[in-house]
This record gives structure tokens, C-alpha cells and sequence, in this order.
């Protein structure tokens, strides 16, 4: 079978065939507190890869972005703006289905006020400040902005073949390069779809995927971009359709297993709609408590979800009604008869902070009040409240509940949303015994999985911002704060369906299993961990201060600028003779013989060489004077001119300019590269106690494993004493050196343990030997770019029998074969074959003497001979 663009795309991708990084157009454009990803640097290495060096490119170019839902399309749909702007692309044409999620899209493209704006403050290429202007056609446009016309496809449709004044028609497309954009791009596939139909039926889809195909192929330069999160990849028409066209595939599943998501938990309960919508109430208010407790101001939000907009109405009456008549023997009743666990910790959490149920009462009262409560569906809609329901997350945003019909199925991204209430209790239409999905539920489904994007928190530096944090200790009181609730009535049959829909869009694990990982009590009873300590570094601003002038490489290149000649030549081409080449010559000239205030302008013209922006990469620079005048910086710049003799032996003021700009531009580019904003220290100055780092809670911590595939071959979630595997098959609890009850890590991490139990017996001689698993117990920094890095395991070997013991504290890091050679490996491994010979120690103790060790990266069937040597060589 051939294989898709995809497939050879991700091969290239594997082989490092694909330049890695992102263009400084796209980066320093984009509105830089939207951190990017790495699925969404991906994105754009690889349309980069394709739009420059593919061999097989097509003309005019189709291109699927195949995204989860909230992995940041629009984001990425920005960039790739940017990025053609840079390939010479002016015009845009953003198209979607649905008219709310263009009122949302053309706010994020062009409020810079908003607080979801994609770009940043000021966009610039080269010496040019660039806009972004909203336009109806394109007939009239600045060629120096990018222009964009936001429309439905509907309206587009409408727009070409029913054309009016001012609005776009085909003429528009015929000298042009267009970009088409389309979001939720699965919607324009209704002829790819359509199957049997009648002839009055085909002759009156002249529709919407047709309009869009005849502008796209109206210019062999032309792109069209489609994104979206729920193509339906195995229909046979739509799986042929995107063969040679889907570039990037990164499906609501990986974006789970990434910890990308928030973790969706059913929880149905026998109660009626008001009494069900009050339990989401309840865990809303405990969530926003928690929030508050770790100084995050962070408001939990509630969607109420009705089947048509009258019991919408009526359930929004009951629900005001019901809050303000709300009593504390309401809430001690709902007390007395919760059987699951999340309310019973709901409730000890008020008694633990002595917070009476009255107390509770007066809050719920005033947060859920009416004022608070928004209704949204196609009666209660208005561009005011589309508005309102897309700012969810701001502080001045009040709104804590949101009653709503079918309104919000797609193209809603609040990251604050926690609680989504059914108040309905019908069964699925279109399920079957065969275990066919119904679509009614597989709706649900997509909404849930539409709602699990996580809204970003963290409470110390070395958490990410945008994953979860508590997989690994799911009793911590922030697990909640990681969760979305899907309250539902006592229904088995639908509960059962609808697990299974959220298996099929991946945002659910078909398995989910947790486990108790417990520091065994004879490791408790030893001298080391009573008084032991593991040394960890700590993260920096990187102030650069070792920097005092523009890197060598940067000052001794020779910057090239080609002018045109306006020279033209005819001839005829006679078999076996090659056409003549038009003859320029060239020269170079320093950049210190141009005036001052050519190199001035110069820098004026480019945003990057702000002073105050040149003294983040260069700290000691003094003056902008310093800055050209100094052969540390851009007094030996040379520059190469290309064009005819009187250009390049005699060029004019504005040409010295232009030539000078060129070369500023590039200067720019080059010199973020390499540039971190933090360091890891080199001295390990934080001695911490052994005791209370892995002693916190008794020791015990609970772990939350989500299984995916078969994994019966002794992998994730299954104890080493546990798997039926017996090459990883050892019962832990039997030895002494592994400090944890078992260990529930991957195979190559059981491969490792492994590996330690057979050392064992060569160290006991001369060591205690001590393997601690890290389950985020503590986290170091690499020198190089201040990157937080929890090694899986830290081996402390002490010695025994001397006068000053010595100490070994050995960090040692397993990868699979999928990831051995990926560069956030590579970059661990790096760090860790640094830290033996450049760590230092501040913190001595009389009778101990400790020394820092990092391994090779672990690896069963690849590594393990390297690993094997730098292990032997521990203590020699």
C-alpha cells in the first residue's frame, strides 16, 4: 500500500531529514505568552519542510492539520500566517462554518486588547512594521499588510455566486496568491461524503466544498490549510480524500498521554436535575477553595446542558429559584447520603477548615446568584454574550454558570470550565448491541472532550504550566483543580455507551488503574534515610554576564546584498548549448566605511535593536555608539554587494541603507540563537533531607495509570512483582536495596531495577546500596538551559568501613527505543554526563563526603554496554 504524506512526512521527521526549530518571523511575532508547544513547533517544522524542500510537492498546495481539540489550531493557524507572509503571501481567506466561532477568531486575530490576542504588540519583517487588516475583498489592499477576510462558508458561497458590491468574486482569485484557512475543516467535506444520491439531490450540492475547490485552483501558487480535530479519518472517501494531504496528525488520545488534557471523570448519581446540578455546585465551590489555597485566582465554571431550549429555560427558572430558597439542611442531607468519594472529601474539606454549612449556604447563595448565571442558545444568543461566554477566564468576568442547548458544541475554548451537569436522561439514538456509538452520545462525547482542555496553573517553578501535574499522587487536594466532571443521571446502559465514546475520540483510556507506591518501613529504620540527603541545583536567570561581545562567527560572515541590474539578454536556444548567464560583479565593502547615520537608520528601521532588547544578550554594552563602533560588535561587519560595476563599485546612500538593513536582519536572526533565558547552577548548594522529601505522607504515594494497550508484557501500571514477564519479574518487596514497595515504571525502567539487582551483589561487599524511585520527589535544573529534569531514579551507594564515609548519589534516567534518540533525551543525557565533572558542593559535613554521578541514558537493548562501563567505573 502507498504510503500517505503523513507517513513519509513523519519518517523524514524521525531521520532528522527536517530542519529543526522555528523561523524567528514566527516566534518573534506571536504573542509571547503563548508558550509554544512542542506537537506545535512540530506543525511548523514540518509545513516548512514541505512548503521549501519536499520533492513532491503538489501545486496548488492541500494541506490537513489533524489537531486535538484545544491543542492550540489557531495558534498554529497564526504562525503559518506569518510564515507566508514571509513566503510572499498578503491575502487570507479564514473560513468556518459557524458564525460564533468567527466572531471568536477574528477577536483573537485582531483585538490586541483581548486577552487571547495571537500576535504580538508589533509585528515586524526585516525594516517593516506590518498590520493586520480585516478586509471584504481584495481588490483595493495594501500589498505591505496582511489582509484577511473572515466568513462563513456559507457566506463565502453565497458571497461568488450571488455576487454584490464590494463583497469577493472569483475575478478576485485570478492574478492573485490566495491562502484559504479553513477551521473545523470537516464541515466542508459534504460532497466527499455525500454517497447515493438522487439526481435532483447532486445537482443541488453546487455547495460549499465546490466553491471552495474552485478559488483554490484558481492559482497553482494558492495554499489551502484545513484544520481540525475530528476528520473522519476512517471513512474510506474522506481516508483517500487526505492521502497525499494530511501533514500533521497529533489526535485527542496523544494529546491525553502528553497531559495536555484535564482527566474526565463520570460520576452519576440517582438524584433529580436540581439536586445533580447543585452536587457540580458543591464541587465547583471546593475546586475554587482549593485554587484559593495555593494562591491561584483561578474561577471554576459549570456548563448545565438541556435538550431543547424550553427545558433550558425552565431548568435556569428552577436553578435561580432553588439557589436563592437554598438551606444548610439541603446541603447536610446531600451529606448523609453521598456514596462516592470525591463529595465525602468535599465535605471533609469543610469540616477540616471548620466551614459551616450556613457559612456555605451564604456563599453559594452570592456566587451562583442570577447575575452570575449566563443562558446561551439560539433564542438567548446576541454578540454581547458570545463575548462574555469567550472571556469565562478573565478576572473581570463574574459568570459561574452557563445553561445551554447545542449552542456550545464547537468552537468554545474556555480553559475554566470543570462541572458539565445532563439534565436530560434520554437514551442515544443510533447505538446498537454491536456496540455502535449512537450520535447523540458520541455528541456528548466531543463536547466533554471540547471541555477537557486544561486550564494552565503551577505553584512552583519546576511544574509545567500547561500539564498536568498530579498523575502521580492523585490524593493531593490539586488533583481536583486537574479534573472535569461529567454529572450524569443513574443510567448504566448510557454510562456504558458513553465510556466507550470517550475511548473512541481518545480523550479517555480504555483502563485507568491506581496504585500505592510505599517507602517500606525496614528503609525507614536506617541511619541513611533518618540522616541522609539528596543535593539538587537550582534555576537562574541566565544574566549572561560572561558575555562581552557579538559571537566571532556572526562578526567575520560576509553578508550578501544583490541588486537588480535591469540587464536583459536574448537568444536562441540550440540543443546541447546552455543558456548564457547574465555577468554581475561584486564587491565588499566594511560596513564601518558607510556614515553613521546610514547605520543609524538601519537600526532604526529593525524592531530587534532596541537598546534596551540588545542588553538582554549583551549585558556590559554600554551605548548604542559601542554597538557600531566597537570591534567587538558591528565595526568589522563586511558585507558583499552583487550588481552591475557602477552598483557595487559606487552604490548610493540608499542602496549602502538597504544593504545595511539586509544584514542587520540577518545579524538578528542569529543572534538568538543559542540564547536561554535561564542556566541550572553548577553548584548543588540544596541538601535535602531524605526523610522529609520521601517520607512526606508516610511514605505513601497514590499513582493513577492510564493503560492504552495490551500490557501484559509487564509495563506502565503493573508492579514488577505483578508482570507475568519473566525477564522483568522480581518480587521487590523481598529486597532490601529497592526502597518502595514495587515499581510500577515502564518495561525499560523494570529492565533497570533489573539491571541493579544483578550489581547487587558485587556492591553489597563494599556499599550500602539504595535505589530510590522518583516519583517528582525532587527535580533538578540543566546547566546549559535551566530545564527541569526529575531523574526516574537516584542510586546512593554509601560506603562502609571508613572514617569519613563516602557517599555516591548516582542519577540515572531509562528511555525506550521510541524516545532514546528524540532531543529532550538527548539534552538529559548531555546534563547528566556534565554533572560529575562540573558540580560543585558548598555544603559539607564533617564525617560524610558526598559525590555526584549522572549515567548514559539506560537502554536494554541499545545501551546497556555503555551504561555497563560508566556503571564499573562508579568508585574507581
Amino acid at each position: 500500500m502507498q504510503q500517505s504524506l503523513e507517513q513519509i512526512i513523519t519518517t523524514a521527521y524521525s531521520l532528522g531529514v527536517i530542519p529543526k526549530g522555528v523561523e524567528p518571523h514566527i516566534k518573534n511575532n506571536l504573542n509571547a505568552k503563548f508558550e509554544l508547544r512542542p506537537y506545535q513547533i512540530e506543525a511548523f517544522e514540518r509545513f516548512n519542510y514541505y512548503s521549501t524542500q519536499y520533492p513532491n510537492k503538489k501545486k496548488p498546495s492541500q494541506l490537513l492539520f489533524h489537531m486535538a481539540t484545544g491543542s492550540g489550531k489557531t495558534l498554529v493557524m497564526a504562525g503559518l500566517i506569518l510564515d507566508l507572509y514571509e513566503k510572499g503571501y498578503r491575502n487570507f481567506i479564514f473560513f468556518v462554518h459557524s458564525k460564533s466561532i468567527i466572531e471568536k477568531t477574528r477577536d483573537n486575530f485582531l483585538n490586541s486588547l483581548s486577552s487571547k490576542y495571537l500576535f504580538n504588540d508589533t509585528i515586524s519583517f526585516s525594516d517593516r512594521k506590518v498590520n493586520i487588516k480585516e478586509v471584504e475583498n481584495f481588490e483595493v489592499v495594501n500589498d505591505e499588510d496582511i489582509n484577511i477576510v473572515f466568513t462563513t462558508i456559507q457566506g463565502l458561497h453565497s458571497q461568488l455566486n450571488t455576487p454584490r458590491e464590494n463583497s469577493l468574486t472569483y475575478e478576485d482569485f485570478e492574478d492573485k496568491k490566495i491562502v484559504l484557512l479553513s477551521d473545523e475543516a470537516h464541515h466542508i467535506n459534504a460532497e466527499t461524503k455525500k454517497g447515493k444520491h438522487t439526481k435532483d439531490e447532486v445537482e443541488a450540492i453546487v455547495s460549499w466544498e465546490g466553491t471552495v475547490n474552485r478559488i483554490f485552483n484558481a492559482n497553482p501558487d494558492n495554499y489551502l490549510l484545513e484544520f481540525t480535530a475530528t476528520a473522519d479519518l476512517n471513512h474510506p472517501d474522506i481516508s483517500a480524500k487526505y492521502q497525499d494531504k494530511l501533514l500533521f496528525d497529533y489526535p485527542l488520545k496523544q494529546f491525553r498521554i502528553d497531559k495536555y488534557s484535564k482527566e474526565v471523570q463520570v460520576l452519576q448519581a440517582d438524584l433529580q436535575p436540581f439536586e445533580r446540578a447543585l452536587q457540580s455546585v458543591l464541587l465547583s465551590q471546593y475546586r475554587q477553595k482549593v485554587f484559593e489555597n495555593n494562591q491561584l485566582h483561578i474561577k471554576p465554571v459549570i456548563m448545565l446542558k438541556s435538550k431543547t431550549i424550553n427545558e433550558s429555560q425552565e431548568f435556569y427558572n428552577e436553578f435561580v429559584s432553588g439557589i436563592n430558597s437554598l438551606t444548610a439542611k439541603q446541603l447536610e442531607k446531600i451529606k448523609a447520603d453521598t456514596s462516592n468519594a470525591i463529595m465525602s472529601k468535599v465535605f471533609n474539606y469543610l469540616d477540616k477548615n471548620n466551614i459551616t454549612l450556613e457559612n456555605l449556604v451564604l456563599e453559594l447563595k452570592n456566587d451562583f446568584s442570577e447575575d452570575k448565571c449566563i443562558a446561551v442558545d439560539s433564542k438567548n444568543d446576541s454578540e454581547e454574550k458570545q463575548l462574555v461566554i469567550n472571556s469565562l477566564e478573565d478576572e473581570n468576568n463574574e459568570y459561574r454558570a452557563v445553561f445551554a442547548v447545542d449552542k456550545l458544541n464547537e468552537g468554545w475554548d474556555v480553559l475554566n470550565l470543570f462541572d458539565i451537569v445532563r439534565l436530560y436522561d434520554t437514551q442515544s439514538t443510533g447505538g446498537t448491541n454491536k456496540g455502535k456509538v449512537g450520535k447523540t452520545t458520541m455528541s456528548e462525547a466531543q463536547l466533554i472532550g471540547r471541555g477537557a482542555r486544561y486550564c494552565p496553573f503551577k505553584i512552583s517553578d519546576d511544574q509545567p504550566l500547561y500539564k498536568r501535574k498530579y498523575d502521580d499522587d492523585i490524593e493531593n487536594d490539586l488533583r481536583i483543580c486537574e479534573e472535569l466532571y461529567y454529572h450524569s443521571a443513574h443510567n448504566p446502559r448510557y454510562i456504558s455507551e458513553l465510556n466507550k465514546a470517550l475511548q473512541q475520540i481518545g480523550i479517555k483510556a480504555p483502563k485507568t488503574v491506581q496504585k500505592r507506591l510505599v517507602l517500606k518501613d525496614s528503609f525507614k529504620d536506617t541511619d541513611f534515610y533518618k540522616s541522609g540527603v539528596v543535593y539538587v541545583n537550582k534555576r537562574i536567570v541566565n544574566d549572561r554576564k560572561d558575555i562581552h561581545e557579538l559571537d566571532q562567527s556572526i562578526r567575520e560572515k560576509i553578508y550578501k546584498k544583490k541588486f537588480v541590474t535591469g540587464k536583459a539578454s536574448v537568444g536562441i536556444l540550440i540543443d546541447g548549448e546552455e543558456a548564457k548567464q547574465l555577468s554581475n560583479d561584486t564587491k565588499i565593502h566594511d560596513l564601518n566605511s558607510f556614515s553613521k547615520p546610514i547605520i543609524r537608520k538601519a537600526l532604526n528601521k529593525l524592531p530587534f535593536y532596541r537598546f534596551s532588547n540588545l542588553q538582554r544578550y549583551f549585558p556590559h554594552l554600554n551605548s548604542m555608539s559601542e554597538f557600531i563602533n566597537d570591534d567587538k560588535f558591528l565595526n568589522t561587519v563586511k558585507i558583499e554587494f552583487t550588481g552591475n560595476t557602477e552598483q557595487v563599485q559606487n552604490p548610493t546612500n540608499e542602496m549602502k541603507l538597504e544593504a545595511t538593513v539586509t544584514a542587520l536582519d540577518e545579524i538578528s536572526k542569529l543572534i538568538p540563537q543559542g540564547f536561554t533565558e535561564y542556566q541550572g547552577t553548577k553548584l548543588f548548594e540544596k541538601p535535602i533531607s531524605i526523610a522529609e522529601r520521601f517520607g512526606a505522607e508516610n511514605g505513601v504515594k497514590v499513582l493513577n495509570f492510564s493503560i492504552d494497550e495490551d500490557n501484559d508484557n509487564g509495563g506502565i501500571g503493573i508492579g514488577q512483582s505483578e508482570t507475568v514477564n519473566q525477564d522483568l519479574y522480581i518480587d521487590l518487596s523481598k529486597e532490601d536495596w529497592y526502597v518502595f514497595n514495587d515499581n510500577y515504571g515502564t518495561s525499560e525502567e523494570k529492565y533497570l531495577v533489573k539491571y541493579v539487582k544483578g550489581a547487587y551483589q558485587s556492591l553489597k561487599e563494599k556499599y550500602e546500596v539504595y535505589l530510590l524511585r522518583n516519583e517528582k520527589h525532587i527535580t533538578i535544573y540543566t546547566f546549559d538551559e535551566g530545564l527541569a529534569f526529575q531523574p526516574d531514579f537516584i542510586l546512593f551507594l554509601v560506603e562502609k568501613k571508613t572514617t569519613k564515609t563516602l557517599i555516591y548519589q548516582v542519577f540515572i534516567e531509562p528511555k525506550g527505543d521510541d524516545r532514546l534518540s528524540n532531543e529532550d533525551s538527548q539534552t538529559k543525557e548531555k546534563f547528566l554526563l556534565q554533572i560529575a565533572n562540573e558540580y560543585k558542593l558548598d555544603v559539607l559535613f564533617k564525617n560524610k563526603e558526598y559525590k555526584l554521578v549522572g549515567m548514559p541514558l539506560y537502554n536494554e537493548t541499545n545501551t546497556k554496554t555503555q551504561f555497563n562501563k560508566a556503571f564499573n567505573d562508579i568508585g574507581n
